[in-house]
C-alpha cells in the first residue's frame, strides 16, 4: 500500500478511512470501466468505498472486491470499508430490509460497513431507482418508521453502522428524537465553496461524522458546479505550495475534521488524491478559504415540487433554511 490513508472511529465503534473512493460517474459508466477504476485504487490504497443503489456501480464495485482477493491485493472483504445508500423509492418501513439485501446481492457481499439515507424523501416505490425522480413520485418520509427499519438492518448484522446523506439540523434532530441506533455519519455537499458550517457543528456536538461529497465541486455532474474550480484564491495556494488545485480543496476539507469522499477513474488523480495527508494549510491560507462567498453546487430543486402530495414545496424548506 503506498499510502497509509488515516481513519476515524464512528459513534457506532466502527474504524472508517478519512478518505473514500465515490462510484457516482455521470452519465452512469460501464461495469468494466467502473471496476478496473476500483481495482487500480484499491492498488493505491483506496480502502473505503462509496457506492448506492441509484448509481448502478454495486455490481462493478463487488467484481472488483472479488477480483481483488483474487489477485492478492486484499486478503479479504473485512479489508474494506464498503458503503451503500437508499434511495428514496424503497425509503419506506417494510421496503428498506429487502433494498439493503438487494445491495447486497449487486455487491456479493454478507454485509456493508454503512447503509445511508440517501435523501430526506420518499417516492412512489413504482419510480424505481431513477434520478432524477419524477416530481409526481415525491412523497413525506416518514422518518420515525424508515429509521426504525435502519436500525433493524444493523441489529440484523446487515450494516455494522448507519446514517444518513443531505439532512439539515433540523431533520438530524428529527432522527435523534426517535432514534435507539443515532446515525453514525451525514454525508453531505462540501467544499470550500459551500463549507457548511452550522452543519458541522451540529453533527460535531451530536458524534455525527461529516462526510463530504463533492469536494472538489463535481463539475460536469447535474449535481455540482464549476465553482471551487473557479476560485482563484485556491489556484493561488495551489501555486505557491506546489501542490494541485484538488489537493488544496481536499486537505481543506480533511482540516475541516470531516471525512470525504473523491471521485476520479484516472489512475494519476487518485494518486494526487491520497497525497493529502503529510503537509497543512497556513493559517493565512485558511483564512483566505474562509472569506470565499458561499453557494451550494446541489440545490436540490430536483426534490423540491408544488404537486400537493411534495413534502418539500421550496429549497428552504429542502434544507430548512440551510442555504
Amino acid at each position: 500500500m503506498e499510502n497509509v490513508i488515516p481513519a476515524v472511529t464512528l459513534s457506532s465503534g466502527c474504524v472508517m478511512p478519512v478518505l473514500g473512493m465515490g462510484t457516482a460517474a455521470y452519465p452512469f459508466v460501464e461495469t468494466e470501466e467502473a471496476k478496473l477504476a476500483i481495482l487500480n485504487a484499491i492498488r493505491i490504497g483506496y480502502r473505503h468505498f462509496d457506492t448506492a443503489a441509484v448509481y448502478q456501480t454495486e455490481e462493478s464495485l463487488g467484481e472488483a472486491i472479488a477480483e481483488a482477493i483474487q489477485l492478492g491485493l486484499i486478503k479479504s472483504r473485512d479489508e474494506l470499508f464498503i458503503t451503500s445508500k437508499l434511495w428514496p423509492s424503497d425509503a419506506h418501513p417494510d421496503r428498506v430490509i429487502p433494498a439493503l439485501q438487494n445491495s447486497l446481492r449487486n455487491l456479493k457481499v454478507e454485509y456493508l460497513n454503512l447503509y445511508l439515507v440517501h435523501w430526506p424523501v420518499s417516492a412512489n416505490p413504482a419510480a424505481g431507482l431513477v434520478f432524477p425522480l419524477p416530481k409526481d413520485a415525491l412523497l413525506a418520509m416518514d422518518y420515525k418508521s424508515v429509521w426504525a427499519a435502519m436500525e433493524e438492518c444493523q441489529k440484523l448484522g446487515l450494516t455494522k453502522s448507519i446514517g444518513v446523506c443531505n439532512f439539515s439540523c433540523k431533520k438530524l434532530q428529527t432522527i435523534l428524537d426517535t432514534a435507539n441506533i443515532p446515525p453514525v455519519v451525514n454525508q453531505v455537499e462540501m467544499n470550500p465553496v459551500w463549507q457548511n458550517l452550522k452543519l458541522r457543528d451540529f453533527c460535531k456536538a451530536n458524534s455525527i461524522i461529516l462526510t463530504a461529497y463533492s469536494p472538489l465541486g463535481a463539475k460536469g455532474t447535474p449535481w455540482g458546479s464549476n465553482a471551487v474550480h473557479e476560485e482563484r484564491v485556491l489556484h493561488e495556494i495551489a501555486e505557491s505550495k506546489g501542490k494541485t488545485h484538488a489537493q488544496v480543496c481536499l486537505r481543506w476539507v480533511y482540516e475541516q475534521g470531516v471525512s470525504l469522499l473523491v471521485k476520479s477513474f484516472n489512475e494519476q488523480r487518485m494518486k494526487e488524491n491520497t497525497l493529502i495527508f503529510q503537509w497543512e494549510l497556513t493559517e493565512d491560507e485558511l483564512e483566505k478559504i474562509s472569506k470565499i462567498p458561499q453557494k451550494r453546487g446541489l440545490p436540490g430543486d430536483i426534490f423540491v415540487s408544488e404537486l400537493e402530495a411534495a413534502p418539500f414545496k421550496t429549497v428552504e424548506e429542502l434544507w430548512d433554511g440551510e442555504v
